[in-house]
């Protein structure tokens, strides 16, 4: 994590995070007739295996990134000729840096996913986090693209909370982040 309170940074992360957001092919406009399940996973830790076996290449899986798409609970790798079911055990994305901005003195949280993709934490990339009724362990995760989320890596949580404020929400303590002008609420204080 870092803290930038530089104009020139905010800028170029801002239009980083845009650009990787229009760059993706036009995964959503494909509709192949060969439809198959193919041996891969993308484990919690964000590892994406083809047959058992890890892809150490990070620009294939990067390439592999790009035509993700999710239907309901299931996510495919799409291209114009076909269409293959993959398993996801939590996320397809981890967040795995977070740099604190400052954009006109209010704070701008922009995020790293682990496919090297930059997301800036605003009112169309939402954080939430949910929390295991059984365990009590919270499992963040910011909205990335397309009904798809990153699970922010433990890292990057605890920087997160080292951001948190204090928030009555509903009569409740809350701790709270901003980034761009929009509260997100991260966990409950004192139960």
């Amino acid at each position: 994590m870092s803290d930038s309170r530089h104009p020139d940074k905010l800028m170029q992360v801002l239009e980083q995070a845009e650009k990787d957001a229009g760059g993706l092919p036009p995964v959503h406009t494909w509709h192949p007739d060969h439809v198959a399940d193919i041996d891969m996973r993308i484990a919690r830790d964000g590892t994406w295996y083809y047959q058992g076996t890890p892809i150490n290449r990070p620009a294939m899986v990067r390439l592999f990134s790009t035509i993700l798409r999710r239907e309901g609970d299931r996510y495919y790798l799409v291209t114009p000729v076909e269409k293959l079911g993959i398993v996801v055990e939590d996320a397809p994305f981890v967040a795995v840096t977070l740099e604190v901005l400052e954009e006109r003195g209010e704070p701008v949280l922009a995020f790293t996913t682990n496919v090297g993709a930059t997301v800036v934490a605003d009112a169309q990339h939402p954080l939430r986090v949910e929390v295991d009724p059984d365990t009590d362990e919270p499992s963040p995760y910011l909205y990335v693209r397309d009904d798809m989320e990153a699970l922010l890596h433990r890292n990057v949580f605890y920087a997160l909370v080292e951001q948190g404020q204090r928030a009555d929400l509903d009569g409740e303590a809350w701790l709270v982040v901003s980034s761009r002008g929009h509260r997100f609420p991260i966990g409950r204080l004192g139960h």
